[in-house]
């Protein structure tokens, strides 16, 4: 009988003694950028400027030179300044469209979201390109509004009673719903489908600030496709702080005709537990159980946290036990009690005991070794340390693998087996395991008495052989080997 560890579930709580733990890891920033709650500040107080939206979509792309704010200065004059801008709103939102595309965007590249990038090298994204014709169109008076779908962004611009749409990514995307040429270029374009103003399931309005904020939510998702998780968790911080300051302790989702904009703490406390999970899978439990003290104590989530520490524990306990350290395990268990309810502590301990005890079991080598095992597993049962079930199979392996070295060992023999089997069912009560290991070694014992019979028997010590049958029909009436020994000498003495 091969028994396993007995392993469930297991939910904990964040043990504080963190002070041994290794300190190899360097912890991404928690803080907020100190822009980001100025930028959060400055539209409490009235708004955002053209210049401000300049600035913080710079600073959302990572840029705090002053260069490429001093090329957006003087496209922006520039468009001003010349001689063929229209005068009539709408005409002139067009016409910086047109303008955008003729002197500063060349190239369409679905990830590209920095504004920097694009005054540098010209490749843009929905995003990036939506952001600065925002900038443009503000610096001009003109009133704007995001549009996000699922997986695209846009403008749109009051007009009147109705608005005016606008697909940055393309040269003929003012009003795209009446413009055959942007019908034709745009889905090749950028892989995109344009969603018209009616079908309001599948797009959300969104402010200028929400719109810039874009840019952080695209650089996390592009430090995640690679793998750059550290680097994510600074640039989501940036962004709840930029859209909701440092109320981050607040979780309200915005919500939106069945659109969902990301919410900024739940994304961002998405990017702290990415981080951790990627301390979980290097096997550095220990590294994240300091990084959950460290990040839950800025940003508290008490199932989040218990739930990411739980795996932690269970990680760390189950890697010591596998490389059968018990005393280890124990006393990392230990440690953690003052913090665990009694409940998650529980079960940690019933899967170390359980291993503790497998291990000894394992490890039986005599009688007094196996009596020793099932006290220690009854004792584990009636204290409630393992459940009954359980406690059946460890006694039943114990019993079994006692059973095995007495009838093996030079002083034991098949009747030691039998006797302490036996003695264990009249202990703990019919086992059908255990008596079919008691039929086992009572037909061995049976064949012993045959093997004896037939050793005198072919030496014509007669007498001797059928005394040792006699014998052994007295204890096994009804074995069949024996009662053809018995016909045997009958056949001889008739």
């Amino acid at each position: 009988m091969k028994l396993k560890p007995s392993i469930t579930a297991v939910l904990v709580f964040f043990a504080a003694h963190t002070a041994a733990f290794s300190q190899n890891t360097t912890f991404p920033r928690l803080q907020p950028d100190p822009k980001a709650l100025e930028y959060y500040r400055m539209g409490e107080n009235g708004g955002y400027s053209w210049t401000a939206l300049a600035q913080i979509s710079l600073w959302a792309s990572g840029d705090t030179s002053a260069v490429n704010l001093e090329k957006i200065r003087t496209a922006a004059e520039t468009i001003k300044n010349s001689a063929d801008l229209p005068s009539e709103e709408k005409d002139r939102a067009e016409y910086i469209l047109k303008f955008m595309h003729k002197n500063i965007l060349k190239s369409y590249s679905i990830y590209q979201t920095r504004i920097d990038t694009l005054l540098t090298t010209g490749r843009y994204n929905c995003v990036s390109s939506a952001v600065l014709y925002m900038i443009f169109c503000q610096s001009l008076g003109i009133n704007t509004k995001g549009v996000m779908t699922r997986d695209h962004a846009f403008i749109t611009i009051p007009a009147g009673q109705t608005n005016v749409d606008v697909e940055t990514t393309n040269a003929y995307g003012f009003d795209p719903g009446n413009r055959k040429e942007f019908h034709d270029q745009f889905g090749k374009a950028t892989g995109f489908s344009y969603v018209p103003a009616q079908n309001y399931r599948d797009r959300q309005t969104i402010s200028q600030i929400e719109l810039v904020s874009l840019i952080l939510n695209n650089r996390v998702a592009d430090y995640e496709r690679q793998n750059q998780f550290a680097e994510s968790v600074p640039v989501a911080i940036d962004r709840a702080a930029l859209l909701a300051g440092n109320a981050l302790t607040t979780a309200s989702i915005k919500e939106h005709q069945g659109i969902i904009l990301a919410d900024p703490r739940n994304d961002l406390m998405d990017r702290l537990f990415n981080f951790g999970a990627v301390l979980l899978r290097a096997g550095k439990e220990e590294e994240c159980l300091r990084w959950a003290e460290t990040a839950s104590a800025v940003y508290p989530d008490k199932n989040r946290w218990q739930e990411f520490i739980s795996a932690a524990v269970n990680n760390r306990v189950m890697r010591l036990i596998r490389a059968n350290k018990h005393a280890e395990a124990r006393k990392f268990i230990d440690a953690q009690k003052p913090v665990l309810s009694q409940a998650d502590f529980d079960k940690l301990d019933t899967i170390l005991i359980d291993s503790e005890l497998l291990v000894r079991a394992n490890q039986i080598r005599s009688a007094s070794d196996g009596d020793t095992v099932v006290s220690a597993v009854e004792q584990a049962r009636n204290s409630g340390k393992i459940p009954e079930k359980r406690a059946v199979e460890l006694i039943t392996f114990a019993v079994q693998k006692t059973a095995s070295f007495v009838s093996a060992s030079p002083a034991g023999n098949w009747r030691r087996a039998i006797q302490y089997i036996e003695a264990a069912l009249s202990r703990f009560g019919a086992n059908r395991e255990l008596e079919q290991a008691l039929n086992v070694y009572r037909s061995n014992l049976a064949a012993d008495y045959h093997n004896r019979f037939a050793t005198e028997w072919n030496k014509k010590n007669y007498t001797e052989a059928e005394h040792i049958l006699n014998e052994g029909l007295a204890e096994f009436p009804n074995d069949r080997q024996l009662l053809n020994d018995k016909q045997t000498i009958n056949r001889q003495n008739n």
